[in-house]
């Protein structure tokens, strides 16, 4: 199972990665970093995104429908997960710019379920399904201590 830096430099290797990041989406705080910024730097960068994530999550025209049954890991509950916090509202994020995609993935983690995993990826070269697809993989094997 893959601590921090371990899954961003997993995550810079699928195609056309610029960078990527390690988020707390609560306080805008950088937990890592690897490849280029998007934007001035990793910090601002993180904190934009935070910002986003933020406005997203907690807004309730994003929540899942009453009706909807969750997705994701064997077991999980509507909104929780067995001995875990509760899950994020969302599973990600896809800001599509004229030369970029932003793909913003929420972790599910045993504490405050706090941290997303931002992909920077090149719009020629990335593969935005491959991108989301990974980032899945990685979020879900990803350890937080």
């Amino acid at each position: 199972m893959p601590g921090i830096d371990e899954c961003l430099l997993h995550a810079m290797r699928l195609p056309g990665v610029r960078g990527a990041a390690l988020v707390d989406w609560t306080s805008g705080l950088a937990l890592g970093t690897v490849g280029d910024a998007a934007g001035a730097d990793h910090e601002t960068a993180a904190t934009e995104t935070a910002e986003l994530a933020r406005m997203a999550a907690e807004h309730p025209t994003f929540a899942p429908a009453a009706d909807e049954e969750p997705t994701g890991r064997e077991g999980a509950g509507p909104g929780t997960s067995p001995g875990s916090a509760k899950t994020p509202p969302i599973e990600d994020l896809v800001v599509t710019t004229r030369t970029c995609y932003h793909v913003l993935r929420f972790v599910e983690t045993s504490f405050d379920s706090s941290v997303l995993l931002h992909l920077w990826l090149d719009r020629v070269e990335g593969n935005l399904a491959l991108a989301r697809l990974r980032m899945r993989d990685l979020t879900e094997r990803l350890v937080l201590e």
